[in-house]
């Protein structure tokens, strides 16, 4: 279940009006509320890649990583077609934002397709023994969208490249239509989206959103109630 952005609107305002400290307009919280859920989501990255290195626990429900792989578990694609042209260049499928594994589907089972770097390339096609193989294949990345497939000979205009990847969550919007120059929430899909994180991810939503509107209020006081916000929250998670 996504969070619902007029939930999160709300309890925003509810903190950064408190005491009259400042009015964050729609217009400035859809900009802030969709910085807020990018830096949200790629701490996800940076937190798989910490948690990687610490022991586990057999304890359901509470494993961090087995939890961040939950909440990216919506945005991850599998086994989806890549384009290949007759000069061997792979397109990506649209709406890739981390590319993982490349796979060669072969005769008798599914083979990782190794990345290497394009200042490799001469001498591990020059030496037979790192030469790619139909067994052995790899690929450069040229550009964010295509590829360069090895063996190129064998794998031209191939049908059987697969990739793996991540997406990113669809830019939010907190809709509202305009009564008597009074701006009302609209929940039609014409006006609003929400955001597609794990609906976890509230608390850490307006939290992040309060931080960054503190200056945009010009009210350092909302960071400092952000922040103390956020402590509490990782004490607890701690805890």
């Amino acid at each position: 279940m996504a969070v619902i952005i007029d939930t999160v609107y709300q309890r925003v305002l509810a903190v950064a009006n408190k005491e009259q400290r400042g009015y964050i307009t729609p217009q400035e919280f859809n900009l802030l509320a969709n910085q807020a859920q990018l830096e949200i989501f790629e701490q996800y990255f940076y937190d798989i890649n910490q948690f990687n290195r610490l022991h586990g626990n057999s304890t359901e429900y509470s494993d961090m990583l087995d939890n961040i792989n939950e909440k990216l578990s919506p945005f991850q694609k599998y086994m989806q077609d890549v384009t290949v042209t007759a000069a061997s260049v792979g397109t990506l499928p649209a709406g890739i934002y981390r590319l993982g594994t490349l796979i060669y589907v072969g005769d008798t089972r599914p083979i990782e397709m190794e990345e290497v770097q394009p200042n490799e390339l001469i001498n591990l096609e020059n030496a037979p023994l790192t030469r790619a193989t139909l067994t052995h294949p790899y690929y450069i990345r040229l550009t964010d969208t295509t590829v360069e497939l090895y063996p190129s000979t064998e794998l031209k205009s191939s049908s059987k490249i697969r990739c793996n990847y991540v997406t990113k969550p669809a830019a939010v919007r907190w809709g509202f239509t305009l009564v008597n120059d009074k701006a009302l929430y609209n929940n039609s899909s014409t006006y609003t989206t929400n955001f597609e994180l794990h609906e976890s991810e509230e608390t850490n939503l307006v939290i992040k959103i309060l931080e960054l509107s503190g200056a945009v209020i010009k009210q350092p006081d909302v960071y400092q109630i952000a922040d103390k916000e956020k402590i509490q929250k990782i004490q607890q998670e701690k805890s």
